[in-house]
């Protein structure tokens, strides 16, 4: 049985999502983890919270917010709207909740990587007048690469399985906005596609094995270094 060119767009665009996703959301985890673990300030318990919060609520409540945020009636929507962009409902929703969805993922894994990190490194760094972009280019940022790896393969592995808030401000559209979880619902929901709906199963079996594999490989590689 071979798969439909919309099968294969679904496959292609899932992987898509997962890499551009990871790409934009890693600075900015870095910096939410920086945050969390060295910052002083108030309002932090609340951004902690603030980056939490995707984990406890249903996927489809994210997209539903992310739809009112993001449509054409909302407040961002309105600006984009006057700019020209256009967000709901094309492939960048879909990398948008993958970001929202799976950000709490990566936020920890580097945040756990950091405060681990000996304090008297960074106050050795300190005293030796290195700048703060410095201290965290050459000591923070190192030290925290084993909990930056497994966070971008966790990030990566959840965005090629975001389902419900993808769904809500991306659609369903083949050859689209349609990625694989999405091309395995619709084929689930039809008498004539369950085997189509396993080998698409199987597919993201593989995907999701290859990620945790070479994220196994380089931590194994790491600890030889």
């Amino acid at each position: 049985m071979q798969f439909a060119p919309t099968d294969i767009q679904a496959i292609l665009l899932s992987v898509k999502v997962g890499v551009v996703a990871t790409l934009v959301a890693l600075p900015l985890g870095f910096l939410g983890a920086w945050l969390l673990a060295f910052g002083r300030f108030k309002g932090k318990l609340l951004l902690e919270l603030l980056f939490n919060l995707p984990l406890t609520l249903p996927p489809v409540v994210v997209g539903y917010l992310l739809l009112l945020l993001l449509g054409s009636q909302g407040l961002l929507g309105k600006l984009l709207d006057t700019l020209g962009i256009r967000i709901i409902f094309t492939w960048k929703a879909a990398v948008i909740a993958s970001i929202v969805v799976g950000f709490p993922l990566l936020v920890r894994s580097i945040r756990l990587a950091m405060e681990g990190i000996n304090p008297q490194l960074l106050q050795a760094a300190r005293s030796l007048g290195a700048k703060p972009l410095d201290t965290v280019l050459t000591v923070v940022l190192p030290l925290s690469m084993r909990g930056i790896l497994a966070g971008s393969s966790l990030f990566f592995a959840r965005s090629l399985g975001e389902f419900g808030a993808t769904i809500i401000i991306a659609g369903n559209i083949p050859g689209v906005t349609q990625t694989l979880p999405l091309a395995i619902y619709d084929y689930a929901s039809s008498p004539a596609g369950e085997s189509t709906a396993l080998l698409l199963c199987l597919v993201s079996i593989l995907l999701s094995m290859g990620i945790l594999l070479l994220h196994e490989l380089i931590l194994q590689r790491r600890k030889e270094a």
